[in-house]
């Protein structure tokens, strides 16, 4: 399954892009495994998915947790938690 992944801010800024398309194995079922999956990818993703628990998701431009279920996702968005002024 294709993905578009998204990054932003600083994740973006670790793993060296703001997108890409990745292809993970068919042992990628949730977005946390995503993650594992991605941060054996390069040194940068490996930084930029240190701490999982630093990071929120996005599945097809909805919210969700890192244990959300990817189904058919076309799009994934990792970013740092959002904060407002």
């Amino acid at each position: 399954m294709a993905i578009s992944m998204l990054y932003f801010a600083w994740v973006r800024e670790a793993v060296g892009t703001g997108e890409e398309q990745v292809d993970p194995p068919e042992a990628v079922r949730n977005v946390a495994d995503l993650i594992d999956w991605l941060s054996q990818q390069s040194d940068g993703h490996a930084a930029a998915f240190a701490e999982p628990a630093r990071l929120r998701a996005a599945i097809d431009q909805r919210f969700v947790p890192l244990d959300a279920l990817l189904g058919n996702a076309r799009e994934v968005a990792i970013f740092p938690p959002v904060t407002g002024g």
